[in-house]
């Protein structure tokens, strides 16, 4: 397949072995040599693009990578080719990148001046467009009680999980869903997806990739999320030193807005859908083969280990960050 990507792109003919690099979550990503250069292919996710609507969400993140590159934010975008930007081969869908020589940290590697940077980046991101209009966005509402029985006999070693947890993951839909009620109207550029993974290090400087996530949402929302992400909600131990740094510099590139930390602090359990992703891989019900099963399973138990976290912390964050400004 790879022979036929780049005889049809003409990108030249391989002076290596494709190398897959490791990273993605949802889809397969490739480093590729050959004779005109070296390049990232990234081979999305089948089970993924049989969802509804997959493809204008698609197309609405390469328009908005394309306002990102004008605005002269630091990405690394999808290439162009003959008009498109995502590609087909035998019936799988890809996008090519120019490869980068660059690094994404470990979460135990990100330090004070990584938070303020992508920090920064962020808010450079939200002032691009801001519109006055409510923040669109379905309520979570997952039904844990189907899963736990599904589990018993479809995937057994995530039941005992399921069933522990099963009162907090409802109690934690329900914050999320009240927490949706309260986010101030305002409309902007997101990138939710602007993890320390998806964050490449080249001699210090931050390079945004993994576009396909970008959309229109809540600058409040996004904003939250990534500084929980980047001060340590992952690892389970949220640095304060961290998630300060990071909605500092934040606002000092945004302006600084009075935001309801309680009322934002259900929006934190967004992992939720994730963990329901995770589920259908584990269970074979989104699923396309053993090695994204095991995937499954393993974030699975991970996930619910950082909702549980996260539902045991709220005091002490929410004492932390309503305390950060004084």
């Amino acid at each position: 397949m790879f022979h036929k990507i780049l005889n049809e792109l003409k990108l030249g003919t391989l002076t290596a072995q494709p190398r897959r690099v490791t990273g993605g979550y949802m889809h397969k990503m490739y480093c590729i040599e050959t004779t005109t250069g070296k390049y990232a292919v990234k081979l999305l996710n089948p089970a993924i693009m049989k969802r509804t609507n997959v493809f204008q969400n698609y197309q609405r993140a390469e328009y908005l990578e394309s306002i990102l590159q004008k605005n002269n934010i630091s990405i690394v975008p999808a290439m162009e080719i003959n008009g498109h930007k995502m590609q087909c081969c035998e019936n799988q869908y890809y996008y090519i990148f120019l490869w980068l020589e660059g690094r994404a940290l470990r979460w135990e590697e990100i330090r004070k001046e990584h938070c303020q940077m992508a920090g920064e980046i962020l808010a450079k991101i939200h002032k691009i467009e801001q519109l006055d209009k409510p923040f669109v966005r379905d309520e979570i509402n997952i039904d844990w009680d189907m899963y736990i029985a599904m589990a018993r006999t479809k995937c057994p070693e995530i039941t005992d999980k399921l069933k522990d947890y099963r009162n907090i993951l409802y109690s934690c839909q329900k914050e999320f869903n009240a927490a949706l009620k309260k986010i101030p109207p305002v409309t902007c550029i997101c990138d939710g997806d602007m993890d320390s993974k998806n964050v490449l290090w080249v001699e210090g400087n931050p390079y945004v990739i993994d576009l396909e996530c970008l959309d229109y949402g809540n600058p409040f929302w996004d904003m939250f999320q990534l500084a929980l992400s980047w001060s340590g909600y992952v690892l389970c131990c949220i640095d304060y030193e961290l998630l300060k740094a990071f909605i500092i510099s934040y606002h000092k590139a945004y302006g600084y807005v009075q935001v309801d930390w309680k009322a934002l602090y259900g929006s934190g359990f967004g992992w939720l859908e994730w963990l329901e992703y995770n589920l259908k891989r584990a269970l074979m019900i989104e699923c396309t083969d053993e090695e994204e099963r095991k995937m499954g399973v393993g974030e699975v138990h991970e996930t619910i280990r950082r909702i549980v976290y996260y539902h045991s912390i709220k005091e002490e964050l929410l004492h932390h960050l309503t305390t950060m400004f004084c």
